[in-house]
């Protein structure tokens, strides 16, 4: 399992009701988070033998010049060991994107940009506090095609408040109309410590109810898979099984990662830690030349085991049962035999040889699903 790099780029011109990620609303402190970044690499130089994907997120990476892009970069180049087929990405708002950017960014090395699109409908965008518009979002798929780009992802959001399936529909076959290699289409959180969770919690927005949600994701997973897309992950689809995030897949069956920047999480054997969620912190820890840890935690081999099961059970490739009693010691058929039968039986799961699986079904409500090993 070769490890990957996220590095958190914790700047945005504002924030968006719904975003709980970590971020600040001002640039100001660009020059100093580059130059304490260059450092905590510093701290970390040696850390993993090799890394085969690097990811840029925030927060909103393309706030940041192409110069201070390329640094970054070359930092990572300068102090780990990327693999010669790497992928790197970079996320990035519509509102950014001009020609010049985007050509600057195909010439660092970024094979794999995601553009934070969320919807081609205006009231749903001004809904959301997205700064870009429709047209925007448009201009910006196609800068970047004319750059060079041939990986380009399109993240979408349903289950607004007031969004009906005709409209949802109606972004997604717009988006389809752009061939892109990958969709993240996420249902929206309400965060109760966002301005949109204070808004619910205050009875002015009322979410879609589950069926409605549920019927969102079906057809979503459906329309999608018609068009030639494999739906890979709870809220991702991808053109061909090249074109599906090679770093996120990390998170998601336990591969080693190491992150950068304030709030970066990393993961190694049964141990997670976190930096510091507040910029002005994890700038003062580098500058003691300390690394800017906030915090850490020590996993048992049950929430290993559990952790396993719920984020593999999000995913269409699903448990390798024998890989599963290898690594945990745990045989699911075994323990869990009736259970797997109904499950199977009321189409949520197929058990073939040595894989379980959800469903589409299953997919949709796959939260529930980790309960089999509780």
């Amino acid at each position: 399992m070769v490890p990957g790099i996220y590095i958190h780029i914790p700047f945005c011109l504002s924030k968006c009701g719904y975003c709980d990620f970590y971020s600040v609303t001002t640039t100001q402190k660009i020059p100093s988070f580059i130059e304490s970044l260059q450092k905590e690499m510093v701290l970390y130089c040696g850390f993993f033998e090799r890394f085969d994907t690097l990811y840029l997120g925030g927060g909103t990476p393309s706030l940041l010049d192409a110069g201070q892009i390329e640094e970054i970069i070359d930092g990572v180049h300068g102090n780990f060991p990327l693999s010669a087929d790497a992928e790197i990405t970079i996320e990035t708002n519509p509102g950014d994107l001009g020609s010049e950017l985007a050509e600057s960014l195909h010439r660092t090395g970024i094979n794999r940009i995601n553009i934070g699109v969320q919807s081609f409908d205006d009231s749903t965008l001004a809904f959301l506090g997205r700064r870009h518009s429709s047209a925007e979002a448009i201009s910006a798929i196609e800068k970047v095609r004319a750059a060079g780009f041939g990986n380009v992802g399109l993240d979408l959001i349903y289950g607004v408040p007031g969004q009906d399936m005709q409209s949802w529909m109606k972004t997604l076959g717009k988006a389809l109309s752009f061939t892109p290699e990958h969709l993240s289409c996420y249902q929206l959180t309400i965060e109760p410590s966002t301005p949109l969770g204070k808004r619910y919690k205050a009875g002015e927005i009322v979410p879609p109810d589950e069926d409605l949600l549920y019927e969102f994701f079906m057809k979503t997973s459906e329309f999608l898979e018609a068009s030639g897309y494999t739906h890979y992950e709870v809220s991702n689809f991808a053109r061909d099984s090249y074109f599906m995030s090679r770093h996120n897949r990390k998170y998601w069956d336990h591969t080693p990662y190491l992150g950068l920047g304030p709030a970066a999480h990393s993961f190694s054997g049964n141990r997670r830690w976190w930096n510091h969620r507040c910029l002005d912190q994890y700038i003062e820890a580098i500058r003691t030349n300390m690394p800017p840890i906030g915090g850490h935690e020590i996993l048992t081999d049950e929430q290993r085991r559990l952790e396993y099961l719920y984020l593999g059970l999000r995913t269409q490739r699903g448990i390798d049962l024998d890989t599963f009693r290898e690594r945990y010691g745990y045989d699911l058929l075994h323990e869990k035999g009736e259970l797997l039968r109904t499950m199977e039986r009321e189409g949520l799961i197929t058990i073939t040889g040595n894989s379980l699986c959800p469903t589409r079904s299953g997919l949709a409500v796959s939260d529930s699903l980790s309960l089999i090993d509780p």
